[in-house]
């Protein structure tokens, strides 16, 4: 009887910490929802309410943070066990699973819930960029600037001058649209639910949110440009990057296609219609500011680790040029912007003092490192 009262008591222990914990997270709660708001209040008065994408990250979402990661997570604690402890792996699997960590990892899960509406109001802003704009108007502009920048030349053709090939664009394709993606997302996840890295919590989960606003949001409705994929079918100009993209829809049939892809959001772009990551904006690059927010907290473990993470952010920042995705100040724009977010917040935002649960004193000493590069 005693036995079978525990199991009760225990989750409830563990619902109660991570009310606690979810308590704590009220500035980040606060900050989705005046978002949330504001995306809501932006759509409705520039009559793009039919724009709205919340329900379609639902199934993914769910999918991934609640079953895809911890399923990796579980297996990457349970293969560090073994290989790490020999006589001590029944005390470390205890503390692992006890009810601090579980509790830590359940409000975590809360509130990538919350980031789930987040990203649906993401999506539905992007959505709307382009009707309040009445279509793209800088991309001329960015262009130019692009080619002064390089020497008179748009930088495309520097890269295809050297890697103009099947195999490369292959690569380069499963990187961009596979591997950032789990790279990112579980860096998310392991951090809002991992109390390895509980003293950057707030500070990282604050810097995310704004790096998908300002440099996804705000910066790119005020100079909306859809990119070299979609220039020609915005200026007319279909020649300047014709070559490109005629080599680019060589790869058309791969389901890693950047070809593909641009043509599933130009469709639904021109039949004003919203599905799963939908919405056209190129500058600044989201896909280089992620990277680059990951590079800096890495660099804040370990100045070597930061170094190759540095390196992975100039290599997304190519990949987007060779993929027409952006132009190459986009990339640029992010990542300086990005810097800033994160020097302000550094200064404004105190590391969190959440409590951690105790392990044995060889379980804080590496893990965090193949952790965060994850």
């Amino acid at each position: 009887m005693t036995e079978s009262c525990s199991v009760p008591r225990g989750v409830w222990a563990i619902v109660r910490e991570a009310v606690q914990l979810v308590r704590r997270d009220s500035g980040l709660y606060l900050a989705i929802v005046i978002y949330v708001l504001a995306g809501l209040i932006f759509l409705n008065a520039i009559g793009a309410a039919d724009r709205l994408a919340f329900s379609i990250y639902f199934g993914s979402w769910i999918s991934l943070n609640g079953f895809v990661l911890p399923t990796m997570a579980v297996l990457a604690d349970a293969i560090f066990i073994i290989h790490r402890f020999n006589s001590r792996r029944r005390l470390v699997v205890k503390r692992v699973f006890s009810t601090e960590r579980l509790a830590y990892s359940l409000s975590g899960l809360c509130l990538l819930t919350a980031l789930m509406i987040f990203q649906g109001n993401f999506t539905s802003v992007k959505n709307g960029m382009s009707v309040w704009q009445g279509g793209f108007r800088y991309d001329v502009v960015q262009a130019n600037i692009d080619a002064f920048l390089h020497f008179g030349t748009d930088p495309w053709r520097w890269l295809y001058a050297v890697a103009e090939s099947d195999r490369v664009r292959a690569v380069i394709e499963w990187n961009y649209n596979v591997f950032w993606f789990l790279l990112n997302f579980g860096a998310l996840f392991f951090v809002a639910t991992s109390p390895m890295v509980a003293s950057v919590r707030t500070r990282y989960l604050a810097c995310f949110m704004a790096v998908w606003i300002v440099v996804g949001n705000i910066l790119a409705a005020l100079f909306l440009s859809a990119g070299p994929a979609f220039y020609g079918a915005v200026t007319g100009d279909t020649a300047r990057f014709g070559e490109q993209l005629a080599f680019l829809a060589r790869g058309a049939a791969s389901s890693n296609s950047a070809a593909f892809y641009q043509q599933y959001l130009w469709s639904l772009y021109e039949a004003k219609q919203t599905g799963f990551a939908t919405g056209i904006s190129a500058f600044p690059s989201v896909h280089v500011g992620l990277a680059m927010l990951n590079a800096l907290f890495v660099r804040e473990y370990s100045r070597r680790l930061g170094a190759v993470a540095l390196l992975y952010v100039a290599f997304v920042a190519f990949s987007s040029v060779y993929l027409a995705w952006h132009y190459a100040i986009d990339g640029y724009v992010a990542a300086i912007v990005v810097l800033a977010i994160y020097v302000v917040a550094r200064q404004l935002i105190p590391a969190d003092r959440r409590p951690v649960p105790s392990l044995p004193a060889r379980t804080v000493d590496r893990p965090v490192a193949a952790a965060a590069v994850f």
